[in-house]
């Protein structure tokens, strides 16, 4: 029933050979990698205004200057990050760029502010998707977090059947979205030049107290939050078709170009239509209606909107588990990460991510405003290590034409250091979390690769010296009584070797003289010891017991407690049974070094 439940939303097992199946063309790679940061457009202006807002409506002007230094921001780190994609063709983005020029910890700590990025980016996703819906529809607006969790069971499912059959579903919904707020754009400037607009503008250029440089850089860092996934692509090249760089590098500036476009259109159309952010309506929302009225052309856009912003958590779920995979492969996530599905991906990784940004929605309430300072600071950290690494990098190997590189990135650099300050100095009560979140996830690193390297150190071998210890076979087996799960496990016992003693725990005289009469009678040929419990404990009577053979027979036998178990032919059926062969178990594997095995028996009826 399980197995035919997964084949129904998973699909059919694929082979290994299938992989290269799976890899990305630039059309499917933009949708699936870009849908995160195309998506942005939808409230990064909106965070411009929401700030600006604070002293007034006159300050909204300052919303076009900001806008216009956001859109320097990301050309410089289109151009850092295609630089990153042609040196670091296998991927891992900041986490291999930091790790390999300025050390394991400052690689860890761009690994970790990535990783806690992508799943912020799922439960911010889903909840500006929310506000879209809640936008058109304001009778849904008690409903937030219940459609966020809808929609993160929807992309988790669908990422479990594989990337290119996620990019297929993708690739629609992303070029429609494109699409749509390119023609608001352009019918928006072309009621704006026609005189179509009817409300009330800010004055252009006009000065007003309350508007400082700490205004003014608190909007640009909260505008900053549209730049969001502009490193996915650089996380995820081996996802791309060969020649993967290139393709990847094609598909960062594609992604670049219209990125800006839109998000400069709408900065635009918001202040030209004298757009002021509110609870209720997005700015997308307000911009549609008042370029086209709330029909049927206003309720297209608002539903691609919803829909790219839902989908827009792609993007993590495919950078995601290959960053997990990376840092488990260097043993500092478990190897989980490293298995493959059904289905070719990291099913592992994706299935935690969905569940950790499900977990962030329900703690925020789906409120998108809490998450988005704190979803920034986790991106704008690796960031600028990825830019200070290629810096390194150009210094240490001076190759042809380092020097204008070494410009770029220390340009990138800088700009997204001092952007990185912005956000902690002005939204300091939303983004404290980040100076907890990071050494813990640190320490969590560290303790996994000291566990993995402390095991390996203890499991080792030397070839040459240690050889297999031939000894003999003590086996116990607990009873309960006589039935046909002990004669099953006791044949079993009997045909590996003839030293095998059953151990029977009673609570009283009646009770033992029973069992002792009972088995004298059937006689299977194994000794009885019986274990008088005066306080009704299974455990430790047996225990003691199996500590006293172990002491015994250490140097010449092995020792095997052989569990007999009935297994049930319904799972709920277990319920009605006294399941002690768990317990017993559970304790001598935590407790011995000895062997343990279940002999099963089924029941047909």
């Amino acid at each position: 029933m399980v197995s035919r439940v997964k084949r129904l939303f998973i699909g059919r097992p694929m082979k290994s050979e299938e992989l290269g199946e799976e890899k990305l063309s630039k059309l499917k790679a933009l949708a699936v990698l870009s849908s995160d940061a195309l998506s942005s457009v939808a409230y990064g202006t909106e965070q411009i205004l929401l700030v600006l807002m604070t002293v007034g409506v006159a300050a909204l002007w300052y919303s076009i200057p900001i806008s216009v230094a956001v859109l320097g921001l990301l050309t410089i780190l289109i151009l850092s990050y295609r630089q990153t994609i042609f040196n670091y063709p296998a991927g891992g983005g900041a986490y291999i760029v930091a790790k390999d020029n300025l050390g394991l910890s400052t690689g860890l700590m761009a690994g970790g502010s990535l990783l806690v990025d992508y799943i912020l980016t799922v439960a911010v996703s889903s909840s500006a998707g929310t506000d879209a819906i809640t936008s058109a529809f304001p009778s849904l607006h008690d409903h937030r977090v219940l459609i966020s969790l809808i929609m993160i069971t929807f992309l988790t499912v669908l990422n479990l059947r594989g990337i290119s059959e996620s990019a297929s579903v993708l690739a629609l919904p992303v070029y429609l979205f494109v699409c749509s707020v390119f023609i608001l754009i352009v019918c928006g400037i072309y009621n704006y030049i026609t005189g179509g607009v009817s409300a009330p503008q800010p004055v252009s250029g006009m000065t007003m107290s309350g508007v400082g440089l700490f205004l003014l850089l608190k909007a640009f860092s909260s505008g900053c939050s549209a730049l969001t996934g502009v490193e996915a692509v650089s996380n995820a090249i081996p996802n791309f078709k060969k020649p993967a760089e290139k393709n990847a590098a094609s598909t960062l500036v594609m992604m670049g170009v219209i990125l800006g476009s839109m998000f400069i259109g709408i900065s635009l159309l918001a202040y030209w239509y004298g757009i002021q952010p509110t609870e209720k309506e997005t700015v997308v929302s307000q911009i549609a209606a008042s370029t086209f009225g709330r029909g049927t052309i206003y309720y297209i856009i608002q539903g691609v909107t919803a829909l790219i912003l839902f989908l827009a958590a792609n993007t993590a779920y495919s950078a995601f588990p290959l960053l997990a995979f990376m840092l488990a492969k260097d043993k500092f996530m478990p190897h989980m990460f490293m298995v493959r599905g059904d289905r070719l991906g990291f099913s592992n990784g994706i299935i935690i991510l969905g569940v950790l940004s499900a977990l962030l929605v329900i703690v925020f309430h789906g409120n998108t405003e809490n998450l988005i300072p704190l979803y920034a600071v986790g991106v704008f950290i690796p960031f600028t290590l990825s830019q200070l690494g290629m810096m390194v990098k150009w210094i240490k190997l001076k190759p042809n034409g380092w020097g204008l590189k070494l410009i770029i990135n220390s340009i990138g650099m800088l700009t997204t250091l001092v952007i990185t300050f912005i956000f902690i100095i002005t939204k300091f009560s939303q983004v404290w979390m980040v100076f907890i979140f990071l050494p813990v996830v640190m320490f969590i690193f560290y303790s996994i690769h000291k566990h993995y390297l402390n095991t390996a150190d203890e499991l080792r071998i030397q070839i040459d010296i240690d050889k297999p210890v031939i000894k003999g076979s003590t086996i116990v087996i607990p009873v309960a009584g006589i039935t046909r799960v002990v004669l099953n496990t006791i044949s079993y016992a009997k045909s590996l070797t003839d030293n095998v003693v059953a151990v029977y725990v009673g609570f009283d005289d009646e009770d033992i003289q029973k069992m002792e009469a009972k088995w004298e009678e059937w006689n299977p040929g194994v000794r009885l010891i019986v274990l008088r419990s005066r306080y009704r404990s299974i455990m430790k009577p047996l225990i003691r017991f199996i500590e006293t053979v172990e002491w015994k027979t250490a140097d010449t036998d092995h020792i095997t407690v052989l569990i007999p178990q009935f297994i049930t032919k319904y799972w709920w059926q277990n319920i009605l049974h006294n399941q002690t062969s768990l317990l017993i178990r559970a304790y001598l594997f935590q407790q011995k070094d000895i062997v343990i095995a279940t002999v099963p028996f089924h029941l047909n009826r």
